[in-house]
């Protein structure tokens, strides 16, 4: 019985690999993969720079939240602050920072590292980090322009633990504001939030330079 399971990176070989479809953010790959038996089978999926999501608490254990409209999923979703890994080897971090300032004009004075995980692995390579950034306030100077669906956006501060009972309750549906809710509560309920990992842990997914 496994009592401490822990992930491990696997390269099995690939013997033909080509990209169909080539985005501008994103691609579509398509690998031929020898499996343990020696067939080789062919798996399609997307290739993605990476993504950074911030979770600001403030000081009234409340959360920020932005409401977007998706149109692959036809849903306007309230959502945590997130963004692209814009240039290869960037720092999470700064990321993160720059995206809070952008969609929320919002900076913070502490930030740790929430929780890591692949978003959809059976068919996407996206890596993502989910901050935790607490000691909110409004950022200093002119609110960034935004554009296309930015433009529309909502924004409002909702207890966690309203949101975490909205989420169970199938009302909520973003990935990064279910996984983001549900950690921070997990965290608070175990070995608190000074247990977290620093802003600057090592993200193997994603390798980056402080």
């Amino acid at each position: 019985m496994t009592e401490h399971p822990v992930d491990v990176a696997r390269h099995w070989r690939v013997v033909r690999t080509e990209t169909p479809f080539e985005g501008k953010k994103t691609s579509v790959r398509t690998d031929d993969v020898v499996m343990p038996d020696g067939s080789v089978v062919r798996r399609d999926y997307q290739t993605h720079p990476g993504s950074v999501a911030v979770l600001a608490l403030d000081e009234r254990d409340q959360v920020l939240l932005l409401s977007q409209y998706r149109h692959p999923v036809r849903h306007k979703l309230w959502e945590i602050p997130a963004g692209l890994l814009d240039v290869p080897g960037e720092n999470p971090l700064h990321a993160a920072q720059r995206e809070l300032y952008e969609e929320a004009h919002v900076k913070a004075e502490d930030w740790r590292v929430l929780v890591d995980v692949y978003t959809s692995p059976g068919g996407c390579d996206e890596a993502l980090r989910i901050f935790l950034a607490r000691q909110v306030s409004d950022a200093d100077g002119d609110r960034y322009a935004v554009t296309e669906e930015e433009a529309d956006m909502e924004q409002a501060r909702v207890p966690l633990s309203q949101l975490v009972r909205s989420v169970l309750a199938g009302e909520l549906h973003n990935n990064c504001l279910s996984v983001g809710v549900l950690a921070l509560s997990a965290a608070l309920a175990g070995d608190g939030l000074d247990s977290l990992r620093p802003a600057d842990a090592p993200w193997p997914a994603r390798p980056f330079e402080s």
